[in-house]
């Protein structure tokens, strides 16, 4: 692929015990990217360690996908990015974190407390059914097809298409199973 983004994995070993140590060094890919869920980087992470180790992923990402629709992973998919700009400044094609920041000042203000977002600072959120929305208050369903598609199917295909295969024709395939 690209020589600025890419995963290799370093041995050592260690000095006092002369036990082997392995180590994955990440570039540019989506486990060193903070615009990314943590279960997005965590699952990048196990996928690439079980594909240097000559390990099947495929039960693992059928169970993180269950535990995902089963709604287990809620806390793992909280997006976190900083507002750059005053809100009032995003107009046209407003990013989703400048959403939640405005909804979240929106609630906020309507709970009779002071805006918190409208100078700056950094906003956690998640993706909804309905848009983005503040961890502060959201009360919609979570969109988990957004996160499979978005975040975790692009964080894993890159090294699944080593193999010729993707996340969705390893779940394809065990479908077909039932």
């Amino acid at each position: 692929g690209s020589k600025k983004r890419y995963c290799g994995m370093v041995r050592q070993l260690d000095g006092d015990s002369g036990e082997q140590q392995d180590k994955l060094i990440f570039k540019g890919l989506e486990n060193v990217r903070t615009d990314w869920t943590p279960l997005a980087r965590r699952l990048q992470y196990d996928v690439f360690w079980m594909m240097f180790h000559d390990e099947s992923p495929d039960l693992y990402l059928e169970q993180v996908v269950q535990d995902l629709l089963a709604g287990k992973l809620d806390e793992e998919l909280v997006y976190r990015k900083r507002i750059r700009r005053s809100l009032a400044d995003y107009q046209k094609n407003v990013p989703p974190h400048a959403q939640a920041a405005k909804k979240a000042d929106v609630w906020l203000q309507q709970q009779g407390r002071a805006p918190r977002y409208e100078r700056g600072g950094w906003v956690s959120y998640v993706m909804t059914v309905n848009g983005p929305e503040p961890m502060e208050h959201h009360p919609s369903a979570l969109d988990y097809d957004h996160y499979l598609t978005r975040q975790l199917a692009p964080a894993v295909d890159g090294i699944l298409q080593c193999e010729g295969r993707s996340l969705e024709s390893i779940l394809r395939s065990q479908m077909t199973l039932f």
